[in-house]
């Protein structure tokens, strides 16, 4: 069998993939209803012999709870260099990647980061500020 560099990034993808999965505790069919793709084809995938799109890629994020941008890296969409790489990410592809924490206690995590970052403006995204008056006057 020919050595295909394809070949090496599909199933690299899908060997991470897999580690994500088993890290959050999911069944090849939990995933595969959360994130929408039917359970052959994430197989297929998982075992390098299917190249997913960047949509399906989107979908497995959002069921594995990781950034969609890591999977773009794994399967060569996006160049690790050019990829965005914000604390925010760290932070959730951090809670994502424990095997130490079940799939609730990842969710709560999550679900906790989320509210304090909502709440907390930064440095180079500014909150707009919509102040209105409680009094008009007219000219």
């Amino acid at each position: 069998m020919s050595k295909n560099p394809l070949n090496d990034l599909g199933s690299s993808l899908g060997e991470y993939l897999r580690e994500q999965r088993t890290s959050a505790r999911l069944s090849l069919r939990q995933l595969s209803e959360l994130a929408g793709v039917s359970n052959p084809y994430l197989s297929q995938i998982e075992r390098g012999l299917k190249r997913p799109s960047a949509e399906i890629l989107q979908q497995l994020a959002k069921g594995l709870e990781v950034s969609a941008e890591s999977l773009y890296v794994k399967a060569g969409i996006l160049d690790a260099e050019v990829a965005p790489h914000t604390p925010a990410h760290d932070v959730r592809d951090a809670i994502a990647a424990d095997p130490a924490l079940t799939a609730r206690q990842k969710k709560t995590l999550l679900d906790i980061y989320e509210s304090y970052v909502e709440e907390t403006p930064t440095a180079t995204t500014p909150t707009p500020r919509t102040r209105t008056t409680s009094s008009t006057t007219k000219s």
